[in-house]
C-alpha cells in the first residue's frame, strides 16, 4: 500500500490536537455527543498543554462509565394495554421467543419483573404493576417500585389514562424524573375505525381526535399537556414510536446515550445512522487510547485477523446484520437468507474477493473518506490503521442495515392485497 501504512517514528509535534479534537466535537450534535462537554473541555486542557496522558486518562473514565452507566426505565399500565408487547418491542425480542414477557397474562399481583436487553447487558426495562392494581396513593407507589433507580418512567394506557394515572404523573414530575404517556393499540383504532365508516375514513383525522381527547384529559386535571405517543406495537416505524425513541436518547445523560441508542431496532434509517453517528465517537475516544498521531502516513501495522474478525462480529450484531439476525429477516420477510446475503457486504469484507486485499478495500475507503467534506479526516485527527479498518467495518454494517431495511420494507408493500376501485 505505499506510503499509507509505512512505519516511522512518532515523534511529532501535538501542539494542534486540542483543536483537532475541538473542531471534530463541534461537528457533533448536542443530543448525539457521549461524553459531557466538561470532559470535552478537560481532554482539550490537557491536550492543549501537550500532555497526552492526562487526556487519555480522562478518555479512559469516561470510557468506563459509559461501558458500565446503568439504564433502568420503568414501564407500568393495567393489564391490557399492551405493556408486555411494549416491553418486547422495546427489546427487539419476539413474543415467542424465551424471555420475552408474557402477552395476555392477567396481572393480578403487584410483582415487579426486570426484562434485560439482549444485546446491551446494562440496559433493564422494568415491568411495575398498574398503579390502578395497588391500594395506596401514587406517591407510596413510588416509593414501593423504588422510583429511585428508573431514569424515566412511561405510563402505557389503550384507553384514556386514569385519574390515578394522571396523579402519579404529578408525583413523578415533582420527584424530579420524567415521565411519557404512551397510548398504545391505535392501529385497532384505525383499523375499526375503518372497518365501520370506509367511505368517510381519515387516518389523520382519526389520530388527531385520539391525540386530542388527551389533551382534554390534561386540560381537564388542571394539568400541563405532554407529549403524547401515539404507537403500535406491531408495526413500530409507523406513527410515534420513532419520535418517542428520539426523545428517551436526547432526555438522558450523555453516558447513557451511547447503550441506549445501540439497543434501539432498526425501524428507520435515521435509527440506523443515529446508532453510526454513536458508534463512530465511541471509536474515535477508544483509538486515541492507542496513540495520537498528526500524519496518516505515520500509521503503523497494528491489526491483527482475530482481532479484525471480533470487531466486524460485534458491529454485525448490534446493526442487526450477523447471521442470526439475518435467519429471522428471511423468515419474516419468507425470502431465502442467501437472497439477503446476496444484497449485503459485510459477511465478505474479511474475503479476498475478486483478488482484493482488505487492505486494497481500506486504501479505497480511506481515499473515499478523504474527498468527503466534514469527515474525519478534515480535522486533521489521524490514528493508526485499526482505527480506518474500525470506520470500514461500521460504514459497510451501517449500509447493510440500510439495505435490508429497504429491502424488508419493499417486500411488506408487495405483500399488501391491492384494492381495486
Amino acid at each position: 500500500m505505499g506510503q499509507l501504512f509505512s512505519n516511522t517514528n512518532n515523534n511529532e509535534d501535538h501542539g494542534d490536537l486540542d483543536f483537532n479534537f475541538t473542531a471534530y466535537f463541534k461537528k457533533i450534535k448536542k443530543e448525539n455527543k457521549i461524553i459531557s462537554q466538561e470532559t470535552i473541555c478537560s481532554i482539550e486542557l490537557y491536550l492543549a498543554k501537550g500532555d497526552i496522558q492526562g487526556a487519555n486518562s480522562v478518555i479512559s473514565d469516561a470510557l468506563k462509565t459509559i461501558d458500565s452507566a446503568p439504564i433502568n426505565i420503568a414501564v407500568t399500565g393495567e393489564s391490557g394495554t399492551g405493556k408486555s408487547s411494549f416491553i418486547n418491542a422495546l427489546r427487539g425480542v419476539k413474543h415467542e421467543e424465551e424471555g420475552a414477557a408474557e402477552v395476555g397474562v392477567i396481572e393480578t399481583t403487584m410483582k415487579i419483573t426486570s426484562y434485560k436487553h439482549p444485546r446491551i447487558k446494562n440496559l433493564n426495562i422494568w415491568d411495575l404493576p398498574g398503579v390502578g392494581t395497588l391500594k395506596f396513593p401514587p406517591k407510596n407507589y413510588l416509593k414501593r417500585v423504588e422510583f429511585q433507580k428508573y431514569d424515566f418512567f412511561i405510563i402505557v394506557s389503550a384507553a384514556r389514562f386514569t385519574k390515578l394515572e394522571l396523579d402519579l404523573a404529578k408525583t413523578i414530575r415533582l420527584m424530579k424524573k420524567n415521565y411519557y404517556f404512551v397510548r398504545t393499540k391505535v392501529d385497532f383504532d384505525l383499523y375499526n375505525e375503518k372497518k365501520c365508516k370506509p367511505h368517510t375514513f381519515d387516518r389523520e383525522k382519526i389520530l388527531q381526535q385520539i391525540r386530542s381527547s388527551y389533551v382534554n384529559t390534561f386540560r381537564d386535571n388542571k394539568m400541563d399537556t405532554p407529549q403524547i405517543f401515539l404507537i403500535s406495537n406491531h408495526s413500530l416505524s409507523d406513527y410515534d414510536f420513532p419520535v418517542l425513541m428520539d426523545t428517551l436518547t436526547d432526555d438522558l445523560s450523555n453516558q447513557k446515550r451511547h447503550n441506549f441508542v445501540l439497543s434501539l431496532p432498526n425501524i428507520t434509517e435515521a435509527a440506523i445512522q443515529r446508532k453510526y453517528d454513536i458508534l463512530e465517537q465511541f471509536i474515535l475516544l477508544q483509538s486515541s487510547m492507542f496513540g495520537w498521531f498528526s500524519f496518516l502516513n505515520v500509521l503503523g501495522n497494528d491489526c491483527d485477523m482475530e482481532n479484525l474478525v471480533a470487531s466486524l462480529n460485534h458491529y454485525r450484531v448490534l446493526f442487526g446484520v450477523d447471521d442470526v439476525s439475518l435467519e429471522v429477516i428471511a423468515k419474516d420477510s419468507q425470502v431465502p437468507v442467501e437472497q439477503l446475503k446476496k444484497i449485503i457486504q459485510s459477511p465478505y469484507l474479511l474475503e479476498n474477493k475478486n483478488e482484493e486485499t482488505l487492505e486494497e478495500k481500506l486504501s479505497k475507503y480511506l481515499e473515499k473518506l478523504s474527498s468527503t467534506t466534514g469527515g474525519l479526516l478534515g480535522t486533521g485527527l489521524y490514528f493508526r490503521k485499526s482505527f480506518y479498518f474500525q470506520l470500514l467495518f461500521l460504514d459497510t454494517v451501517t449500509e447493510d442495515a440500510k439495505v435490508l431495511l429497504r429491502e424488508t420494507f419493499k417486500k411488506l408493500v408487495q405483500a399488501q392485497p391491492v384494492h381495486s376501485h
